[in-house]
């Protein structure tokens, strides 16, 4: 694994082997970041990463000096990971969160200019979590919600989506509040 872009661009990322997780595949990684550049200024986003696992995709957004970043994984060891990568790399903007992250947005009161949320593909709650973002407005005014899921799980029913990319298995399906 390694970081794309940004101020630690190149740097190799290896987490342990034993951790639970399905990293995003590098080819989808950088087509996302590719979309993300083109629509948002990073250095001004307040970023949420839900089911962080390898934490692959909040370094990409440290590494382009997001304002700060929440990672939320149920693992033990996946926020273990990513703490002390985070600490290694220098990333204070970065803070963990080892918490269910259904419960994680169905509590807290903070709000973020873009969410990222990878759940594991048999997620049984794919239109809980996207509902339950959209309805406690965990979003700031003209904020985005990304969702990595496969190919079976459609948002169709959702107003805010606004589209669907499709990268090998990998699909993104991006949500985005109307000012």
């Amino acid at each position: 694994m390694r970081i794309i872009s940004g101020k630690h661009r190149g740097r190799s990322i290896r987490p342990p082997k034993n951790l639970p997780v399905r990293p995003t595949t590098d080819k989808a990684k950088e087509a996302l970041f590719n979309i993300l550049n083109n629509r948002i200024d990073f250095d001004e986003l307040d970023v949420l990463d839900l089911f962080c696992g390898t934490g692959s995709i909040s370094f990409e957004f440290v590494s382009r000096d997001v304002r700060s970043i929440a990672c939320v994984d149920e693992n033990f060891r996946c926020i273990g990971f990513v703490r002390s990568t985070m600490q290694e790399l220098g990333m204070e903007t970065a803070k963990t969160f080892k918490a269910d992250a259904l419960k994680f947005v169905e509590s807290t009161n903070l709000k973020w200019d873009l969410i990222f949320a990878d759940p594991p593909y048999d997620f049984p709650k794919y239109q809980e979590l996207v509902s339950t973002i959209l309805n406690r407005q965990l979003l700031n005014e003209e904020g985005m919600l990304i969702i990595e899921h496969p190919k079976e799980v459609s948002f169709d029913s959702f107003a805010e989506l606004t589209e669907t990319r499709k990268y090998g298995k990998v699909h993104f399906s991006f949500f985005q509040l109307e000012s």
